[in-house]
Order: structure tokens, then sequence, then C-alpha cells
């Protein structure tokens, strides 16, 4: 079936480059994201916009009489224009590629589609007057978005290198590294949701959960994931694609030894806006970090990997 994007490509090629910095602002943008939704929770600015899609009833923009908060409300709704401009990059680049990678454009495209379902949540959210649970299934989508964006940056950077691949232990901890981390997420929003930030001045309802409970699940999990860590990067030796896995590895620890020490340090402190903020970039942080492990600890996750002449190798992305 012929459509505009086929009759763009028999004319314009674009080269990797331009795919490049496609996926990178992608994924930047939808960590700016995550960093807008925090400003917008602890600045208790979440129905600064009253109503949805418009922003007070009659207008789509902020008015002066919504205040500050709805300028911080109506910025972080316009952040979403921003990505989609990101995103349109991305698939643009990755359809006008020659060869093109169709794997590359599937990815691109379920960005765009990740994009319209968290704005939707977004959406909902207000009108659910930020009922806690329909805020955290925002929160993951968002998650869920920087996943695809990830990906997509991932592959638009492999290449050929030589060296070994690291075994199936290492292989196994980097799988059981995600499932921690996504596990520690899905609780972070739970801990969120229990917390005295609930994203509006206003009485909000919260998550029916403890807050000091959760958060010492949340802290036992963060534990779990940093003792995992430390267990991949002992088993990966070698050179070439192990060495390469183990300073990703080293990458996750630090960020997430730095992610745990402000959560204790917000703990201990009544959970300060600015360090709530700081975390919950740090959560996306983290996230990414462990996908990139997984991604190089299993460098032939995807089809397409390439062996070269002789030596086991690898398709993997940059040191």
């Amino acid at each position: 079936m012929r459509t505009p994007f086929s009759w763009l490509a028999e004319r314009v090629v674009l080269g990797p480059r331009a795919l490049r910095w496609g996926t990178t602002a992608a994924l930047v943008v939808s960590i700016l994201i995550v960093l807008g939704g925090g400003v917008v929770r602890v600045t208790g600015s979440g129905l600064g916009c009253p109503t949805w899609p418009s922003c007070d009833g009659s207008s789509l923009t902020t008015t002066p009489e919504l205040g500050i908060h709805g300028l911080i409300e109506f910025g972080n709704r316009s952040l979403t224009g921003l990505l989609i401009v990101a995103v349109g990059w991305a698939i643009v680049a990755a359809r006008l590629q020659r060869p093109r990678n169709r794997a590359i454009t599937r990815l691109a495209w379920s960005q765009f589609w990740l994009v319209v379902a968290n704005a939707l949540a977004g959406g909902v959210s207000v009108l659910a007057k930020l009922n806690p649970w329909v805020v955290a299934l925002h929160f993951l989508l968002a998650i869920g978005l920087l996943a695809t964006t990830t990906l997509t940056w991932h592959r638009a950077r492999e290449k050929p290198v030589a060296g070994p691949l690291p075994g199936r232990l290492p292989s196994a901890l980097s799988w059981a590294l995600l499932a921690c981390t996504v596990v520690l997420i899905v609780v972070g929003t739970l801990v969120t949701g229990s917390g005295p930030h609930s994203g509006d001045s206003a009485d909000v309802p919260r998550m029916g959960f403890v807050w000091e409970d959760v958060t010492v699940v949340h802290a036992v999990l963060g534990t779990a994931t940093l003792l995992i860590a430390i267990a991949l990067w002992f088993s990966l030796r070698g050179t070439g694609q192990a060495a390469l896995a183990r300073r990703r590895v080293l990458f996750f620890l630090a960020i997430t030894v730095l992610q745990g020490a402000v959560g204790v340090v917000q703990a201990l402190n009544s959970l300060p806006a600015l360090l709530v903020a700081i975390h919950l970039v740090g959560s996306a942080l983290v996230w990414v970090g462990a996908i990139r492990v997984v991604l190089d600890v299993n460098p032939r996750l995807f089809p397409g990997v390439q062996t070269i002449s002789g030596a086991e190798r690898a398709v993997v992305a940059p040191a």
C-alpha cells in the first residue's frame, strides 16, 4: 500500500546522523516529561488547569485568573507538543533511511502511540480530580514511553564490534535486574500515591496504604536492585562486549546509589519539594540505565544482529 511516507522516501534520503539526533531528542524530552510532571505535583498545580482538553472550559491556554498554578500545569501540557515534534522527527528520520530498518521505524511509531496514550491518561487524571491510581497509571505510561525512546536510541547507534559475549549467568542477572527495577518503580508510585504530595492544594484522596510501610518496602526493593547489580558486575569478566556491559552496570550502580541517597534524605526531611522532583527524574534515569544494561549484556536480543568472520561478534551500542 502506497503512503505519503513511501512517496517521500523515494525522493528524500536522510542519513544516520539525522536519525541519531531525532532519537536523542525523543529520549531527552521523554525525561523532561517526567520532570514536568514532578514539578506539577510538588507545586500543587495538578488542577491548575481545572479541566481537559481545554484549560478552564473556555480557553485552551492558561488565563491570568488561574495564576501560577495554571501557568505551571499549562507549561507541562505544552511539553507534550514538544515531545510530539521530537517523536515526529524520529519517525521521519527512521522512515527516510536507506536502507530502511523496519524495526527502528516500528519503535519510533510506538513512541507516537504511547505519547497519545499518556496524553489521554493525563487528561483523565485531571477529569478524575487527581485520583492517585489514575495519576500512577499516567506515570507508568511515561515510563513505558521512556522504554521505547531508550530502545530506539540504542538501536539507532548499533554497530559491529569484536569481542566475547557475556555468558548465561550475566544474562540471567541482567533480566533479574530489569524485573526488580520494574517492581521498584511500580512500588514507588504507591509511595507517591500515599504521601503528602497529592498534586494539588485541595483535599485530594490518597491511596489506602500506610506511607511509612510502603516506603520500607520500596527501600528493600532498592537494596535488592543494588545487590543484583553488584552481582552482575562481578559476573562480567573479559574484554569486548563483557567489558562494555560492565561499564554500563557501573553507571547503573552510580545512578542507583545517588537515587537511594536522595530517597533517604527526602524521607528523613518531610519530603521537601525539590528533592521529590529530583527523585522522580532519578527514577527515569535508573530505568534508562536498567534497559541499557539488558541491551548490552544481551546484544543478540533483537533480530539482525551480525556475526563477523570467525570470532564471536555482535551489533552493540557505542561505549
